[in-house]
């Protein structure tokens, strides 16, 4: 059976896709300028036209997109095809504000399919495979963009969509699901709640995990792979540029982007200049074939870095960093950059530590501060209170080490915090609360 899904592309040596990206982006910019009065009006305003953009490097003298944007032209004022052209129109939830519309052409579904199955292929999804989506069904692009790559590939799908957990785990049990796809924090919900129903999660028929939607550490990664038995790999993507499958992860466990679809750059989230390969900053993306909505320079607020490199896995696009945080989730606090997947990565360390954590973000006198909720292991609360604020101090004195602040540590009892069946949500802000 094949290796590749898309050899061509995917094994493109850097100096054709390099052409490819500028045939694309010249023939996007374009048609932004021609078809949307905020693009148009925002080249202008630089003495900026498509035609100026002559070779890649090009690009970074053309304005940024916001997510801001995308609300200020609510619902469609950033598409440009009338919605008699469209075939599916997704959108963010807007808990922040008005959504974020993200509409397709009928040949943008066929490119965000292809992205799909290309990633779901280099994760060793294959035809005969069961997959179960667990993943939301809905406006969310996850759960749907999803489908549409395990159906190109041709598997056999069980839409379970999120929620319901123990009919997740009978479903997983009774149809034999060989791959499950959910956001990472789902996939341990579904592992804890098999072992409280005396099931072993590990001898389900898993092999696969395909996980995106949330940033998650690699010590989580492993925890999931020991709990359920399975590969655990990642998908990268935003409502903004299509939804999943803007970056996958392959055998060897880099981060492959799209990059026939998606051009990447890392920025200084100070200064907007653009950072050279290997250096981390904030990941700029713009679309180089989408129709309804492409994106110019999407400032998507994750940072990583980029990289080429001679992958084992034969691919030769470029490869992202796994995120670690997003300059909009990151914390300042006593004059410290602090993100939340350091405070996972340092939780993780602790085998007496359960994957379930919030972090309070409150005030202190003037001063921001914050301190860590988590919950521990049977085995520690039977050594009693003594235990409990032993392994406390012990987490608290290495967040302290790691991102160089103190913060209070309390172990809540097994199920204080709420089991998360989507996006998990682990900073809770309190400080304008006690204004």
């Amino acid at each position: 059976m094949k290796k590749f899904w898309d050899e061509k592309f995917e094994t493109m040596p850097p100096s054709g896709m390099e052409r490819a990206q500028l045939q694309h982006l010249q023939a996007t910019l374009a048609r932004v300028h021609e078809k949307i009065p905020f693009y148009r009006k925002a080249f202008d305003s630089r003495g900026l036209t498509p035609g100026d953009l002559r070779a890649l490097p090009d690009l970074a003298r053309f304005p940024f997109t916001i997510k801001t944007d995308l609300r200020d032209h609510y619902p469609l004022g950033l598409c440009t095809v009338p919605v008699r052209e469209l075939s599916r129109i997704h959108a963010s939830s807007g808990t922040t504000g008005k959504p974020i519309t993200g509409p397709y052409t009928a040949d943008d579904m066929h490119q965000w399919g292809e992205c799909m199955a290309r990633a779901m292929w280099a994760q060793g999804v294959r035809p005969d495979d069961v997959v179960q989506n667990a993943y939301g069904l809905g406006l969310f692009t996850g759960g749907l963009g999803f489908q549409l790559g395990f159906e190109r590939i041709g598997c056999a799908v069980i839409p379970s969509g999120s929620g319901q957990t123990e009919r997740q785990i009978l479903l997983l049990e009774d149809l034999g699901a060989t791959v499950l796809a959910c956001t990472p924090t789902y996939a341990l919900t579904i592992a804890e709640r098999a072992r409280q129903l005396d099931k072993d999660p590990t001898r389900f028929s898993l092999r696969v995990g395909l996980f995106g939607a949330e940033p998650w550490s690699t010590e989580m990664k492993k925890l999931i792979e020991e709990r359920l038995g399975i590969v655990a790999h990642e998908h990268y993507g935003l409502t903004e540029l299509m939804g999943p499958g803007v970056a996958y992860s392959c055998e060897a466990g880099r981060l492959h982007i799209n990059e026939d679809h998606v051009y990447a750059e890392v920025i200084d989230a100070e200064t907007l200049q653009p950072k050279p390969l290997g250096e981390k900053g904030e990941l700029v993306l713009t679309s180089l074939q989408r129709q309804a909505m492409p994106m110019i320079r999407y400032r998507t607020r994750d940072i990583t870095r980029l990289a080429r490199v001679d992958c084992p896995c034969g691919r030769t696009a470029i490869t992202m960093e796994k995120v670690t945080g997003r300059s909009d989730d990151m914390m300042i606090v006593g004059g410290v950059n602090v993100f939340p997947s350091q405070i996972e990565s340092v939780l993780m360390e602790f085998e007496e530590i359960e994957p379930q954590y919030v972090i309070r973000l409150f005030k202190k006198g003037f001063l921001d501060a914050i301190r860590v909720e988590t919950e521990a292991k049977a085995a520690v609360y039977a050594g009693g209170s003594g235990a409990v604020e032993r392994l406390a101090a012990a987490v608290a004195g290495r967040l302290q080490q790691v991102i160089g602040i103190r913060a209070p540590v309390s172990i809540l009892p097994a199920g204080s915090i709420p089991r998360s069946v989507g996006k998990a949500k682990r900073i809770i802000d309190e400080r304008e609360a006690a204004q």
